[in-house]
Formats: C-alpha cells, structure tokens, sequence
C-alpha cells in the first residue's frame, strides 16, 4: 500500500466515523440521508440562518434550501423567526431532531471510546492535542 497523505489518514476515520452515525440513526428510525446529516451538522443550537448553513457547509443557497426543505418536511427541524431582525428566520431543531441527535452523540462517543482503547490513554491524548493545534490552521470558524 502506498504512503497515504496526512490529509486521507485524517478523512479515513472520520469516514468511518460518519457512516456508522448515520447507520444508527437510520436503524433508530430516522431515514436520514448522508447528505441532509452534514447539512443538520451545522445548525447551531441556538438556530442558524439558511445563508450561514449554505456557506459552512460549502454548498449553494439553493442547494441548502433543499435539504432544510426535507430535513422540515420530515419534523426535525423548524423555521422561526430570529429575535435578531425580524424579516430572517432561523433554522432549529424540533423535538425530533434534538432525538435524533441524542442518538448520533451516543454512538458518536461509542466509537471515539473504541479509538481511546485501541490507541491507549496517552496516544489517544496527543492525537487530540495534536489535533487542537492544527485547528487554529484549518478551521474558519474558530472563534477566539
């Protein structure tokens, strides 16, 4: 097997990660497309605007539109409006989408548990902080 770029070692778990999620959600279910998982990512807990939902998830505003269509359509989220201007409406999730989450964190914590007993406590630990450090280069919405 060929040398793999640090960046394909990166995706490779996460991949993995991502596709056990949404195998349990669906098998919970909750028939939720890979697609609509990584749109229903972003959405803040306090709700979040279509415009700012297109942009981190780095599709067009049509395209976010259409998954937060079906994501309502199905009941796990809702538009209401935003206390911040009136004429926006801010995208949260329903009781639904809050269940669906319960059972996407605990899988979620599952695996990352799988990860700490396979690569022990202190390797574990220095992925993290490894990690930690290289976000203050990679990720754009990083607040200070």
């Amino acid at each position: 097997m060929p040398d793999l770029s640090l960046g394909v070692l990166l995706f490779i778990p996460y991949r993995h990660l991502e596709q056990r999620v949404l195998r349990a959600v669906n098998e919970a279910g909750y028939p939720i497309t890979l697609a609509q998982a990584r749109m229903a990512q972003r959405i803040a807990d306090a709700g979040s605007r279509l415009t700012e939902l297109a942009e981190a998830a780095q599709v067009t505003k049509p395209t976010a539109g259409y998954l937060v269509d079906q994501l309502e359509k199905d009941g796990y989220i809702e538009r209401a409006a935003d206390p911040r201007d009136a004429r926006a409406r801010l995208i949260r999730f329903t009781a639904k989408g809050r269940d669906v989450i319960a059972v996407a964190t605990a899988v979620q914590q599952g695996i990352e548990q799988e990860w700490r007993d396979h690569l022990g406590e202190q390797r574990a630990r220095a992925l993290v902080d490894a990690l930690v450090d290289l976000r203050q280069l990679t990720d754009p919405y990083l607040e200070d």
